[in-house]
């Protein structure tokens, strides 16, 4: 099986310095280099006879532009982690074959499998007109590194292994990282855990729901992903991270992201789960006041009158903001839901947005409003709505007489309160 030194990952890094300068010549480093670029098996095994297999090669600038750098005239890599990076299938699969350990280490603390995904191309081919000669090419791309990444499986890689940087990365996360959507079914049908945390109490799922990627959100839910795992540093939720970044969207963006809510929900995650701030997704939509996905969490029961640990509810949250003050419609649709209203957090202080003077009378009646005590015929109402929220609105419609179900989801008019 050819000349394989038995040392740990690390130890062949650490030493790697060593190693060139008593190993192989330059020459004979830059033919292995050649060999395995150009996926000549029988000469990369001719070579590896005389070189480590598990051990960098040197590269010379003038001979490659591999990794060019603007003050380095050689570079080292391990042949296995150049045959991985660029794609080269039969390279790898020789080399592999041969005796090439998959979790040999950079100096980075990478394997063979995180460079390969570090380095994942972007092969889309949703820009392109199918068969024609661009759409051909990069499909090809996209079936070749399916190929490189599947035999790396099959020939020991560990899907599990973690980046031994800070961040402690595991390969599932380095494909949401880098965006390498096509790689999540495949390491997790080789035993990648989909639910694996990272440094910072992470999921897969926590990151692909931070960034909307519906596709990444799929895939790992099929694969078996938890969809109400909280974040261990935070308490979030991956519901309340993707409410939290589609609530800054517009346009194209939003609708993106009450897609990836939608699914989320869809999917058994629980609306009203408090994170360590005591905060729900709710107090996130309230504070960047878009009614999509507010109307959106209220359609599958989300709780307007949970309060934070620092007493603040959904529409306090909802009033720390002029913007969202000023759609008096959701103002409205949240005051006759929200029971006690509470104006004011646990240290008595005012919502920044309605301290301000253009909200005057809006002010002066919420603190009215905020003291008188409802009815137990209005205080019904609340819960009605409440418990049965927007999505069986028209249901009970059917169900209630017409002068009851308005009374019920009748909400007066605040707009005269701006003018």
């Amino acid at each position: 099986m050819g000349n394989i030194i038995k040392r740990s990952s690390r130890d062949l890094v650490i030493d790697s310095a060593k190693s060139l300068k008593d190993g192989p010549s330059t020459e004979l480093h830059t033919k292995l280099y050649k060999a395995i670029m150009q996926e000549d098996c029988t000469m990369i095994k001719a070579l590896l006879r005389n070189h480590p297999i598990n051990e960098p090669i040197i590269i010379q600038a003038e001979s490659t532009r591999y990794r060019p750098l603007l003050d380095q005239q050689t570079y080292s890599i391990i042949p296995i982690h150049l045959a991985a990076e660029f794609r080269k299938a039969q390279s790898l699969l020789c080399l592999l074959e041969y005796g090439a350990d998959p979790e040999v280490r950079d100096p980075s603390g990478l394997t063979t499998l995180h460079l390969m995904l570090l380095h994942w191309p972007i092969t889309s081919t949703t820009w392109t007109k199918p068969g024609n000669r661009i759409h051909r090419i990069l499909t090809d791309i996209r079936n070749n590194d399916v190929t490189c990444l599947r035999i790396l499986c099959e020939h020991g890689a560990q899907v599990n292994a973690q980046v031994e940087n800070s961040n402690k990365h595991s390969p599932l996360h380095l494909a949401i990282t880098y965006g390498t959507y096509s790689v999540l079914s495949i390491l997790s049908q080789n035993g990648a855990h989909v639910n694996a945390i990272n440094q910072s109490g992470m999921t897969p799922l926590h990151m692909a729901a931070a960034i909307l990627n519906k596709d990444m959100m799929e895939t790992l839910i099929a694969c078996g992903a938890n969809v109400n795992c909280v974040v261990s540093s935070t308490g979030s939720t991956a519901l309340k991270l993707a409410v939290c970044t589609a609530a800054s969207k517009a346009g194209r963006l939003l609708e993106a992201g009450v897609s990836c809510i939608r699914l989320l929900l869809i999917h058994g995650a629980k609306v009203n789960v408090q994170d360590h701030k005591g905060q729900t997704a709710m107090h996130e939509a309230c504070f960047g006041g878009t009614e999509e996905i507010i109307n959106l969490l209220l359609e599958f029961g989300a709780n307007v009158n949970i309060l934070t640990r620092n007493g603040e509810s959904p529409i306090y949250r909802f009033l720390q903001r002029s913007s969202n003050i000023r759609d008096t419609a959701l103002l409205t649709r949240l005051l006759y839901r929200t029971y006690p209203l509470r104006l004011t957090n646990d240290q008595r202080i005012l919502p920044v947005g309605i301290r301000l003077p253009e909200f005057h009378l809006l002010r002066k009646t919420l603190v009215k409003l905020s003291q008188k005590p409802l009815s137990l015929e209005d205080i019904c109402k609340r819960n009605i709505r409440n418990i049965y929220g927007e999505k069986y609105k028209h249901y009970l419609k059917q169900l209630l007489p017409t002068k009851v179900w308005n009374s019920v989801y009748y909400c007066y008019d605040l707009a005269y309160l701006l003018k």
